[in-house]
């Protein structure tokens, strides 16, 4: 059973905490991980992009001259695609990108994410964030005492104004929820501060 430091926000340890060997001490499981990073980036896509073909562009109606005796190429329209202001060949058209998992596979994946970050010493255990005002440098203050990189994941339990706000303004740092936490954002993030209770939900629903 892996075991964590938990720290409070001067980054003074304040006790340990015992991980679920499931849910944190997991094998890595790259395959799984690399479909569900692509499953995410996949599923972001609106799939809206659109190319004119030759039949709708506009114009082009008239042969733009015979087709013998010209000593010139023979062409059909001024739309066709080797033409200026014709139509694309083989260009994308709306359609999904939509990719989906089963519940199996994205618990692996979640699991060696979470195992992989407590693996590496990329999983910092706080035992509360809390904020008494919407003030930016108290958050910074807090990431540097604990020793967060500069891209950082913040993982609260529940939402809480104050230090969502506060966190808003910070390059390359992002806030999540215990029941909102995805693989992608995981493995995008250097370090993971997570609070002590939002690893117990986390243990919890998985």
């Amino acid at each position: 059973m892996p075991s964590i430091k938990v720290v409070n926000m001067t980054g003074a340890q304040v006790g340990e905490m015992n991980l679920s060997d499931v849910v944190f001490g997991a094998e890595v499981n790259k395959a799984v991980l690399h479909a569900a990073v692509r499953t995410y980036l996949l599923n972001q896509r609106q799939g809206t992009q659109s190319t004119l073909t030759r039949s709708e562009v506009s114009g082009g109606g008239r042969k733009p001259w015979r087709q013998k005796g010209t000593g010139r190429a023979r062409q059909g329209s001024t739309r066709s695609p080797q033409w200026t202001h014709g139509g694309i060949a083989l260009g994308p058209k709306p359609r999904s990108y939509t990719k989906k998992l089963n519940k199996k596979v994205k618990q692996i994946a979640m699991f060696s994410a979470l195992s992989a970050k407590v693996a590496s010493n990329e999983m910092i255990v706080v035992d509360a964030i809390t904020a008494s005002e919407f003030k930016t440098k108290t958050m910074v203050a807090m990431l540097t005492a604990i020793g967060a990189g500069k891209k950082s994941l913040v993982v609260l339990e529940a939402p809480d104004a104050k230090v969502v706000k506060s966190l808003a303004n910070i390059p390359g740092v992002k806030v999540a929820y215990a029941n909102t936490l995805n693989v992608y954002d995981i493995l995008k993030y250097g370090s993971v501060v997570i609070t002590k209770e939002a690893v117990a939900q986390i243990e919890e629903v998985y």
